[in-house]
């Protein structure tokens, strides 16, 4: 399985439907949310690993909408109850492979990436928190397989020292810019984010979207992103830290087919003019035509010409090449300019 995931150029843009801990605890569930990531059009479904007292210190508290949305005593407690089994993992990604998705994780410790190499996994997604995480990050690295790198929260230095360390390391990475809370208003998103990772680090680069509205996806490809992450639930009323953040199935479609529309019309290759402008462009440029009489023998002027279409003449791009040239015949107003014209 770990061959299904190159990060050379990712087109079409690839569509992971975050199960995270949406599965609230039940295998079942999550099974239910692989099979509805499929209808959705997703083309990856992603769990989260970890186990609550290997991650959380006794001294660890809620975030702010992780306690809005939780009943349990300690955040420990609260994570306790979406723990995945190994055996739940495999069987997840059993069903994933049968339906043609992709099947990733999330590590949140170094001992958690043994299930990712037991299971072969394409590819390693690193969390936003885990950004800085050096022992996590050189422990995925040394899987050699693609990782997917989240940003959140972080400065661009600190994105900028752990690009240095994956580089050290010759890690096969991209980043996602992704916004660090639970929901994202709209003025709250910075998908121009996406340019700038790009732009200075020079990888592929993704969104992992915390954003409540459809077209966010949609707008990060225009942006840019070639990955794009989102949290898909059954219920966004039930009761989890996740869940109200999250797409149930019917959003999760039509942002699917946003963002397909969008890749769409981003097109591919370099500028260059198209077959369906072609009957266009034919009528629409434009040519220099005379205006004034001119003698043969006399220089044509400025004030001779002026400009009309089709461009099937001296192009008026080619005016300052014209002006200045001698006529080899008499030349009378209407005549659209050719260069056997003049001398």
């Amino acid at each position: 399985m770990s061959s299904g995931l190159s990060l050379s150029s990712h087109r079409p843009v690839l569509v992971i439907a975050e199960i995270g801990v949406n599965h609230d605890g039940s295998v079942e569930q999550a099974m239910e949310l692989v099979h509805a990531a499929r209808r959705a059009g997703a083309d990856a479904v992603k769990v989260q690993l970890f186990r609550a007292d290997r991650l959380m210190h006794p001294s660890s508290g809620f975030a702010e909408y992780q306690q809005r949305a939780c009943a349990d005593a300690t955040a420990a407690d609260m994570l306790r109850r979406y723990e995945l089994s190994e055996a739940a993992v495999r069987r997840l990604a059993g069903a994933a492979g049968e339906l043609g998705l992709l099947f990733l994780a999330t590590p949140f410790s170094p001992d958690d990436l043994a299930m990712i190499a037991a299971l072969d996994l394409p590819a390693v997604k690193i969390a936003s928190p885990d950004l800085v995480n050096k022992p996590l990050l050189r422990g995925a690295a040394e899987l050699r397989r693609p990782m997917l790198v989240s940003t959140g929260a972080a400065t661009m230095e600190e994105v900028a020292t752990a690009v240095g360390w994956l580089r050290e390391w010759k890690a096969d990475f991209a980043l996602l810019h992704c916004v660090s809370a639970y929901p994202v208003s709209p003025e709250s998103a910075h998908l121009g984010w996406i340019g700038q990772l790009r732009q200075r680090f020079g990888v592929p680069v993704g969104y992992s979207d915390h954003a409540t509205e459809v077209s966010a996806g949609a707008l990060a490809v225009a942006a840019g992103a070639e990955i794009i992450e989102k949290h898909l639930t059954l219920d966004r009323d039930a009761e989890g830290p996740d869940h109200q953040a999250s797409f149930d199935v019917a959003q999760f479609t039509q942002y699917v087919r946003q963002i397909r529309a969008a890749e769409a019309m981003m097109g591919s290759g370099p500028k260059r003019v198209l077959e369906i402008e072609q009957d266009v462009r034919r009528v629409s440029r434009q040519s220099l035509v005379l205006i004034r009489p001119i003698a043969a023998g006399a220089a044509v002027a400025a004030g001779d010409l002026t400009v009309q279409r089709p461009g099937t003449g001296v192009p008026a791009a080619d005016v300052d090449r014209f002006i200045g040239r001698r006529a080899v015949r008499p030349l009378q107003p209407g005549e659209m300019a050719s260069w056997d014209m003049v001398a």
